[in-house]
């Protein structure tokens, strides 16, 4: 496996350092067996959970696009503007139908109940995000509970998911649901501030995306708390004319970045902790997937897209 660089990797990643095994010769090739046929081998069963948590997460992008109206994902034309949005929609939902039976030919009910779960937090959050009051638009509790949901939940479950599978202890399985959590708290936390501070050629999609679809993330937030003319500016969602330029000229005279900043390193450490508290490592794999996961976490923070 290759480095984590960005968000096309994290989860795939995250998965396969938390096995607890070292992948024999024939489990780096491709398994050609039906998605719907029981794996008998661990291994196998974890490296489809990566193929679920990834097809989950791509499913959703197709949707938001939709929902967003994007124009531009992953520096190319986003599908919904290729085919339309009822094509893009149902390529989701195919993608989401795999999914499903892949993670219902796991034959495990916990992890079926955990990965469900997280298709539950995925629509509870854009949901959250488009009914949002005018006091929830700028509380943080909200802002992170709704974070959860659209990214952590999907990072927490899986990672959790792969403990399960391994038959782990139900300390182990919370600590590895733990360190999903805090993983994936970072990385939205970390792509808020992208948004407000790097290019759309580097991010391969608009910057400034979320104030111009209405939405006040964490340092939009912090920001508020030192500059109370953002206030009316989140509370009409960046509606009115010349919006975007005051927001973005108020949040440069606050120390909004930087605690957005701070909060995504507490979050990274966090997960990066969870994972040094862990008993001894039984094996040389072991400990080297310790030190990646840990590693993981220092990319979250230093990634440009």
């Amino acid at each position: 496996l290759g480095q984590p660089t960005g968000s096309r990797s994290s989860r795939p990643q995250l998965v396969h350092r938390l096995s607890p095994s070292p992948p024999q010769p024939e489990f780096l090739k491709v398994d050609h067996r039906p998605a719907s046929e029981f794996a008998p081998e661990l291994r196998r069963r974890q490296q489809r959970l990566a193929e679920i948590s990834e097809t989950i997460h791509v499913a959703s992008l197709l949707h938001d696009d939709v929902i967003d109206d994007a124009t531009t994902r992953r520096g190319i034309t986003a599908l919904n503007c290729d085919v339309g949005n009822k094509v893009a929609i149902l390529a989701g939902d195919f993608l989401l139908a795999r999914a499903s039976v892949s993670l219902a030919a796991l034959e495990n009910t916990d992890v079926v109940k955990l990965m469900s779960q997280v298709l539950e937090n995925l629509v509870a959050g854009e949901i959250m995000q488009m009914t949002a009051t005018q006091e929830q638009l700028t509380d943080m509790d909200f802002y992170l509970r709704k974070t959860y949901c659209k990214t952590a939940a999907l990072m927490a479950n899986s990672a959790k998911s792969v403990a399960v599978l391994a038959g782990a202890s139900d300390a182990v399985a919370a600590v590895a649901e733990g360190y999903g959590r805090h993983l994936g708290l970072a990385f939205q936390i970390v792509d808020d501030l992208l948004d407000l501070t790097s290019s759309a050629t580097i991010l391969g999609k608009p910057a400034l995306n979320d104030i111009k679809s209405g939405l006040a993330t964490a340092p939009v937030l912090f920001a508020a708390e030192e500059q109370p003319a953002l206030r009316p500016l989140i509370l009409r969602r960046f509606k009115s004319d010349g919006d975007l330029g005051k927001a973005v000229s108020l949040i440069s005279q606050s120390s909004g970045l930087r605690r957005a900043k701070e909060l995504a390193e507490h979050h990274a450490h966090m997960a990066a902790s969870l994972i040094r508290a862990l008993p001894d490592a039984e094996s040389e794999h072991a400990a080297r997937c310790r030190a990646a996961l840990i590693k993981i976490t220092q990319r979250v923070l230093s990634r440009s897209k």
